[in-house]
C-alpha cells in the first residue's frame, strides 16, 4: 500500500492501459485525453495503490451528442471481492444533462447507486472530482462540494472498504446498451470520435488515518461534522434536494424485503 502523494505528471502517476493510440498523454505529461470510436473505447490507471485519502481529478466531459457513452472514473482492488468507489457520468443527447452515476462497493457487492443531475455544462470547462476516503466515511464532492455521504456502519453488519489498497482507474467506453435512457438511445457514431479531457490530478495520503484505523473507539467517535464544515453541510443538504434524481435507499420496488440497513441509519447534517 502507497502513502505518498501524486507528482501531478500523468507520465509519472499513470499507465495508459487500453485502446492504444485513442489514449494520450501530451503537455509535458499535464494533460490526458481518452477516445472513443465505433472500434474501441479507452482507459488508463494508476501507478501506484492508495488507501484512505484524498484523490481529487479535474476533467471535460465529451461534447455534443454523448449518448450512449460512459466516462468512468473510479477507485478499484482487484479479485471477485474487489473494493470499488465509482463516478461514472452518463452520456446523453445534445441539450440535455449528463447524469452522474455513483457507487460503493464493498467485497464484491454494490447496489448502492446514488444518481445526480449536475448544475453546470461539465462539457464547456475543467471540473474537479473529489473522492475523500477514510476509515469512518467516503465522501464524494464536485469543484469542493460534497454530494454525497456514505459512512462506514460495520457497527450494525455492514461491510466497508478498509482493507483493500486501490488504484485509480478511468475509461472511456460505449454502453448503449443502458446508459442513456436506459438503452433506448443509441450512439451517433457519425459523431465520433467522442474526447473526454484530465489535468491537475493529485492524491492527498491520510496519514491521520492509521492509527484511527488501529482503534476501533475512533471509529465510533470520529463524526462527519469534522469533516464537513456548516457551510460543506448545507451545500450536501442543498445537492440532494435538488439535483439528486435516483437514492437507492429510497427505492422500495427495488428492496420489497426492506431497504439497506445503512438506509435505515438517518444522517443529520
Amino acid at each position: 500500500m502507497v502513502v505518498v502523494g501524486s507528482s501531478n505528471n500523468f507520465y509519472s502517476d499513470f499507465d495508459l492501459t487500453w485502446g492504444d493510440h485513442r489514449a494520450k498523454i501530451f503537455n509535458g505529461g499535464h494533460l490526458l485525453s481518452l477516445s472513443l470510436d465505433k472500434v474501441s473505447g479507452s482507459g488508463f490507471r494508476s501507478k501506484k495503490e492508495y488507501l484512505f485519502g484524498r484523490i481529487d481529478m479535474q476533467l471535460k466531459l465529451v461534447a455534443g451528442n454523448s449518448a450512449g457513452t460512459v466516462t468512468a472514473y473510479y477507485l478499484s482492488s482487484q479479485g471477485a471481492s474487489h473494493d470499488e468507489i465509482d463516478f461514472e457520468f452518463l452520456g446523453n443527447l445534445s441539450g440535455d444533462p449528463y447524469i452522474l452515476h455513483t457507487n460503493v462497493f464493498t467485497q464484491g457487492k454494490g447496489n448502492r447507486e446514488q444518481q445526480f443531475y449536475l448544475w453546470f455544462d461539465p462539457t464547456k470547462n475543467f471540473h474537479t472530482y473529489s473522492i475523500i476516503w477514510k476509515p469512518q466515511h467516503i465522501i464524494f464532492l464536485v469543484d469542493k462540494i460534497p454530494i454525497r455521504v456514505f459512512k462506514n456502519a460495520e457497527s450494525i453488519g455492514v461491510p466497508f472498504p478498509k482493507k483493500q489498497p486501490m488504484r485509480i482507474y478511468s475509461s472511456l467506453w460505449n454502453a448503449d446498451d443502458w446508459a442513456t435512457r436506459g438503452g433506448l438511445v443509441k450512439t451517433d457514431w457519425t459523431k465520433a470520435p467522442f474526447t473526454a479531457y484530465y489535468r491537475n490530478f493529485n492524491a492527498v495520503p491520510c496519514t491521520s488515518c492509521w492509527p484511527k484505523y488501529k482503534s476501533s473507539l475512533s471509529l465510533q467517535t470520529n463524526n462527519i461534522n469534522d469533516e464537513l464544515d456548516a457551510n460543506s453541510r448545507r451545500r450536501l443538504r442543498w445537492v440532494q434536494k435538488y439535483f439528486m434524481i435516483y437514492n437507492y435507499c429510497t427505492d422500495l420496488k427495488r428492496f420489497p424485503q426492506g431497504i439497506p440497513s445503512e438506509c435505515r441509519q438517518r444522517s443529520r447534517f
